[in-house]
């Protein structure tokens, strides 16, 4: 499978294109500076987008908000619409989004980033990702997408190769945790670009 990642150099991103490669998958990296060896590309331009695009079979968007929270909501966006409509431009189907765990549901309609006492330093990069979803939900017709939530806590630490995967629900373990190791939450994203069984939705996973 030939996959375009953009945000390959993050710390999602990196560990997303390590576990494709070591499964034999060629993957394309991308990112607004070029570094690291990877195609330097605004990800929020269509025209750059449907150029990088063509010919790979799916497209992985691992582009976070800015962690200083300034007009964190619209840049996503931005880079969100972009890569909807280069992919369409170039024929590419399949999307898979790095998404955020702040829309997922703590108890009925009460989502994480509702809850009292959520911190007001997150709220903007959470709020974008909350609006990257609508974006991609509203917009993909024609698309085989998922929007991938990670569990509260993700952290980098061991491939286990385990995860279970649920939806709206925030997902927690025994002793009340919700986590998973970037590398594990890799596993669960390649396993979903290869099988697509799970598109035209919202996914979480976690331990």
């Amino acid at each position: 499978m030939r996959i375009l990642l953009f945000g390959a150099t993050g710390m999602i991103g990196s560990r997303i294109a390590a576990e494709a490669g070591k499964r034999g998958h060629e993957v394309t990296g991308a990112t607004r500076s070029g570094k690291d060896g990877t195609l330097a590309a605004d990800a929020s331009d269509a025209d750059t987008v449907a150029r990088l695009a063509a010919g790979h079979d799916a497209v992985v968007l691992a582009v976070a908000p800015p962690r200083d929270g300034t007009e964190a909501p619209e840049s996503l966006l931005e880079v969100g619409r972009g890569v909807l409509h280069g992919i369409r431009r170039a024929g590419v189907r399949r999307l898979v989004v790095v998404g955020g765990a702040g829309i997922l549901e703590v108890s009925p309609g009460v989502r994480v980033v509702d809850t009292p006492g959520f911190p007001e330093d997150f709220l903007p990069r959470t709020l974008a990702q909350v609006a990257l979803f609508d974006l991609v939900r509203e917009n993909s017709d024609g698309l085989e997408w998922t929007y991938l939530s990670p569990p509260a806590m993700i952290t980098p630490g061991e491939r286990t190769g385990a995860y279970r995967t649920g939806d709206h629900q925030l997902l927690s373990d025994g002793e009340g945790n919700s986590h998973i190791s970037t590398e594990d939450y890799a596993v669960a994203l390649v396993d979903e670009l290869q099988r697509g069984e799970l598109s035209r939705r919202l996914v979480h996973v976690a331990y």
